[in-house]
């Protein structure tokens, strides 16, 4: 049955699939950019249950995707990010379905792990204007 509710979703994650996609051909200092310039305050803490996804913005920063429309800018506390082994696998601490900043950790397989620093709520409507903005005025 379809329904608004899932109608929203399949939106929703439209709406990130291709601010994903165009963000990734960013520089990467841009992308930093984009994605601070609309995130929030900084959070404590956050509820964690099965993430979609993830994205690396730069070394010291993932995307974490948890619901199309709940996006999470985090700072790691050092470059961890290997992708020569081959593995793109993140694994998140938490503490009863909570991830806490400067708490938590993140790793990705290659037996180094960051904390998290800081953890900021991307506002990815705003984003993706944004970036569609950036990029209308490139082209003229």
């Amino acid at each position: 049955m379809i329904t608004i509710r899932n109608v929203a979703t399949v939106l929703s994650a439209a709406m990130l699939v291709s601010l994903a996609a165009c963000a990734s051909s960013m520089p990467r200092a841009e992308r930093l950019a984009l994605y601070q310039a609309h995130a929030g305050e900084p959070l404590n803490k956050i509820r964690y249950f099965s993430p979609q996804g993830w994205e690396e913005v730069d070394d010291d920063h993932i995307l974490l995707t948890m619901r199309p429309s709940e996006v999470y800018l985090m700072k790691l506390n050092g470059p961890c990010l290997d992708y020569d082994n081959g593995k793109a696998v993140m694994a998140i601490t938490n503490t009863a379905g909570y991830v806490q900043q400067k708490f938590d950790r993140v790793s990705f397989g290659t037996g180094v792990n960051c904390r998290i620093e800081e953890i900021r709520q991307v506002d990815v409507q705003a984003a993706r204007a944004a970036r569609d903005a950036h990029a209308a005025s490139e082209k003229t």
